[in-house]
């Protein structure tokens, strides 16, 4: 049967921070009964979080481990997650649980009043929101938010908060045309979202700063500014109007047993793990297709 929601979470050497944001999630929908799958992307990590959902999975039948052979990028991390997902609606989240997966409910309401993408937002003041970052990363977005607005797409106050909700169908849409491997992969999926007339809505969510982030802000930040300018070429020679669809085998023989194993692109090396499985599936070049 196909879940209410599909949760993405991105996740590199995230086994210190991982296990209490799928025990949330899990817990959170089987507490309304809501059908749920969390699909934890496990990109390349040298750690243990593959073998941490691993062990969750055996507990929960709700989450589902995909493993990429590399580290790709959290943006490949989610195109992936999203391409696996079967839900009604698409929720990505960031592995350290910085937003509560309560405030969903935000996101939720904007989707029933006709929006196609939902965005949670550290920029936004609302009731019942909270939002605690240190100084320099907000300078850091202010500067990457002015930078955004020049050079790509304008009306948003944050683009990088990794709260996001979309409809199925604008999901598999978007994700299966992306190219950004990288953190500015939410800033190509609004301009996409944006230039297909989708409606994007930016709504207030509640954001505490975790320690032990992933991101380097010089470096990371630096590679995001570069993106930008790549993101604006490609709308320049109008890429982003182009059609460019992934294949997707959903294993219709097994859509309701252990695993989910839709196969990315061979190009993006994955190695998907099947549900509660020790044994890696790697995925076929005759399987899929996806052009870069």
């Amino acid at each position: 049967m196909r879940p209410d929601l599909s949760v993405v979470i991105p996740a590199y050497n995230e086994a210190a921070r991982l296990e209490p944001t799928v025990r949330e999630a899990v817990e959170f929908f089987r507490g309304r009964s809501q059908s749920v799958e969390v699909l934890v992307v496990d990109d390349g990590s040298r750690d243990g979080t593959s073998e941490l959902v691993n062990r969750l999975a055996v507990e929960f039948d709700e989450v589902v481990l995909i493993r990429q052979a590399e580290n790709r990028g959290k943006g490949c991390a989610v195109r992936t997650g999203v391409l696996n997902s079967r839900g009604q609606m698409v929720l990505f989240a960031d592995a350290d649980g910085s937003t509560p997966i309560a405030e969903v409910d935000r996101l939720v309401a904007a989707i029933e009043q006709g929006a196609g993408v939902a965005i949670g937002s550290r920029s936004m003041h609302g009731e019942g929101v909270h939002v605690s970052a240190k100084i320099h990363r907000r300078i850091i977005g202010r500067v990457f938010h002015l930078l955004t607005s020049f050079l790509t797409v304008r009306g948003f106050k944050d683009t990088q908060c990794g709260f996001k909700l979309l409809r199925a169908s604008v999901a598999h849409d978007l994700f299966s045309r992306m190219r950004m491997n990288g953190f500015s992969f939410d800033v190509e999926m609004l301009v996409m979202a944006r230039r297909g007339g989708i409606t994007v809505t930016e709504i207030p969510v509640t954001w505490t700063h975790k320690s032990g982030s992933r991101v380097s802000l010089i470096r990371d930040g630096l590679r995001m500014a570069s993106d930008l300018f790549v993101i604006r070429a490609r709308m320049l020679r109008g890429d982003y109007e182009q059609r460019r669809v992934a294949l997707i085998d959903l294993g219709a023989q097994n859509r309701d047993a252990e695993s989910v194993v839709a196969k990315e692109s061979a190009t993006y090396g994955l190695s998907l793990r099947p549900r509660a499985s020790l044994q890696d599936t790697t995925a076929s070049p005759g399987a899929t297709s996806a052009a870069i």
